[in-house]
């Protein structure tokens, strides 16, 4: 009988690499984003925060296609090890940055860490169904999803401890560089996946291997379909994730500790309904948690926008036993835990439907051309999510829109899912 996946060769070199190449990405951009709160804040504050998460996602539109060919001519294994040895430079300057309490610095390292992230996706995610069998699919998925969401957690607690007060230099720069370090020696454990495509040209012309990797996607229905799905997930939880501290700060009044609170909330959210649906699925490939998922997102969005609207700053920060002790606070958090969890519920059916359902020899240039909607989908909506905020639209507002969209999209879903 083999391992559990999480004891097994197979598989737990590479979670232990996307976890801590995660956590990164992560600490680094909630530092980021509480120096820009509770340090520079002003009315730009909130449109720099999502730009932010543009800055990062940015990369994922014109490098994924060679990130996925990269994956399909060599061996993913070791393509990862030299990317990952490749993030300690940026993690270096990153703690450069940090040091001089740089944002533009600070900008450039995020994007660094955005540009490894995008070449790194498709072979996260590719090399899955090289070492797995496809009904262990569901449940990789799901560790996968939910190890991204808890790194987001913990990347969110400590990048706000490092940044509270000014920051604390050390403690940022320790963490940054020792994940750093740890994510390449997890690479190292890596096994071997073979090449998928030995024969495969690198495109010289990037918009050109992009564009052609999308008419791929586009010619197979059900890939379309799956790649549509992921992308409005991302969209969705980049808008959300951009939007939750100033919505947690500015209208139910909270401080960092409080604003750390709810990011956790939603990580750890995210990871019960990934695994909530690796049950549902028990080793079958299952789409209809994700129609459930997509109705649970909207339904939530809606009611936080509403239950928040109208609600203005506290005359002074409050704490999370402040906030959770108000009807506004316990409404938020059970409304955002409820948008969370109809996420992981959406997600991990459809990506390993993808994974599933592409070929061997294209797996990884699939899942690039699915990771060039998903970066396209969510720099457009930062940017214009930064864009409505600086011409006056409320946070509420927003909740409000994507709450309804999203219930438009579970309508699509419902009429166009494809039979497994």
């Amino acid at each position: 009988m083999p391992p559990p996946l999480m004891l097994s060769k197979r598989f737990a070199p590479l979670f232990w690499c996307q976890f801590f190449s995660a956590f990164n990405d992560n600490f680094l951009k909630t530092a980021l984003v509480f120096l820009i709160l509770f340090r520079i804040g002003g009315p730009d504050g909130a449109a720099l925060i999502a730009l932010a998460s543009a800055v990062f996602i940015a990369p994922f539109f014109f490098l994924s296609a060679l990130g996925g060919e990269l994956a399909d001519r060599y061996d993913k294994a070791r393509v990862a090890q030299k990317l990952k040895l490749a993030e300690i430079a940026v993690a270096a300057l990153a703690m450069f940055g940090f040091m001089r309490s740089s944002v533009p610095v600070l900008f450039v390292a995020l994007f660094g860490f955005g540009v490894i992230a995008a070449l790194f996706g498709p072979i996260k995610y590719g090399i899955l169904p090289d070492h797995l069998a496809r009904s262990e699919l569901p449940a990789g998925n799901a560790l996968v999803e939910g190890a991204t969401f808890i790194a987001i957690l913990t990347g969110t607690i400590l990048g706000g401890i490092a940044a509270k007060g000014g920051g604390d230099a050390f403690v940022f720069s320790a963490l940054v560089m020792g994940f750093a370090l740890l994510c390449w020696l997890a690479s190292l454990m890596i096994p071997p996946s073979g090449q998928g495509a030995p024969h495969l040209v690198i495109s010289k012309n990037i918009a050109a291997s992009t564009a052609a990797l999308i008419r791929h996607l586009r010619g197979d229905a059900r890939l379309w379909w799956g790649a549509l799905v992921t992308s409005w997930f991302w969209l969705v939880g980049i808008v959300v994730l951009s939007l939750l501290p100033p919505l947690v700060n500015g209208l139910l009044g909270g401080n960092e500790e409080t604003v750390t609170v709810y990011l956790a909330l939603f990580s750890i959210a995210v990871g019960v309904g990934s695994a909530l649906a690796a049950v549902i699925a028990r080793g079958r490939i299952v789409l209809r948690p994700s129609l459930f998922g997509t109705v649970l997102i909207g339904l939530s969005a809606l009611d936080l926008g509403i239950g928040t609207y109208g609600l203005g700053p506290a005359a002074a920060p409050l704490g999370p036993a402040a906030v959770f002790a108000s009807a506004q606070g316990i409404r938020a958090a059970v409304d955002l835990a409820g948008l969370a969890i109809g996420g992981g519920l959406l997600i991990v059916p459809v990506f390993a439907a993808v994974q599933a359902w592409a070929g061997a020899d294209r797996r990884a240039r699939t899942i690039a051309a699915v990771n060039v909607l998903n970066a396209a989908g969510m720099t457009g909506a930062t940017v214009l999510a930064a864009l409505l905020q600086t011409a006056g639209v409320t946070i509420p507002t927003l909740f409000v829109l994507i709450g309804a969209a999203t219930l438009a999209v579970a309508f699509a879903i419902r009429r166009t899912m494809p039979s497994v």
